[in-house]
């Protein structure tokens, strides 16, 4: 970490003991532990729930629940968090911490693919954090905005957090036929460019944010 980068950090909010102690878990436990959103990302998300004070939140990717604990900081009570995780082996990880945080009531954590669980829910969203497999980016973005199935789970105001979208600065060299990863990256920053349902500013945070917002 260079020094502008720790001036940030030490001048930044910092994270909770129950977030530091996921940190350290999931850097002892867990393999590419660099998935984790972290702290400064982690400010972020819960000062956008809080400036934007959804009520439906939908996470696609929910790793060791880093993410979901911070979004669900700056939740009001009666508001939730529907986070969805294909890997069931992270399971244990992240509810134990949910069930450890006095945010954790605001968590609900589902085993599966969002693209098959995510409209069986029955409602819209009004924040969304993108943070799944890259191969499916195109496909989160079109079940969302109802090019799927003509039922679109977001709303005027929705707003979408996609995370990972700059891809280590893969985006900006040549890619490889096989690299289905940098080639859906590409593809889903470009979609949501020529999209005018949407606006959209692409924040170089850590690994990159896309915020795109439903008009």
């Amino acid at each position: 970490m260079d020094l502008q980068e720790q001036y940030v950090h030490d001048l930044t909010e910092p994270e909770g003991n129950l977030l530091k102690e996921l940190d350290r878990e999931t850097h002892l436990r867990v393999i590419a532990p660099r998935m984790l959103s972290g702290h400064l990302q982690g400010r972020l998300l819960k000062m956008l729930t809080l400036m934007m004070r959804p009520k439906h939140v939908l996470e696609i990717g929910t790793f060791t629940g880093y993410s979901a604990l911070s979004m669900a900081e700056g939740l009001a009570d009666d508001a939730l968090i529907d986070t969805m995780e294909v890997e069931d082996e992270l399971e244990e990880i992240a509810q134990s911490f949910f069930d450890r945080s006095e945010h954790g009531h605001k968590i609900r954590l589902h085993i599966g693919s969002a693209l098959e669980l995510a409209p069986r829910l029955g409602y819209t969203f009004d924040m969304v954090f993108m943070d799944g497999d890259k191969r499916e980016y195109p496909d989160y973005y079109r079940m969302l905005m109802g090019d799927i199935d003509g039922k679109p789970l977001l709303h005027s105001g929705s707003v979408i957090i996609a995370d990972n979208i700059l891809w280590s600065g893969k985006v900006v060299e040549p890619v490889a036929h096989n690299d289905r990863h940098t080639q859906a990256i590409l593809e889903f920053n470009r979609m949501v460019l020529e999209d005018d349902r949407v606006e959209n500013v692409i924040v170089p945070l850590r690994d990159g944010l896309n915020v795109i917002r439903v008009k």
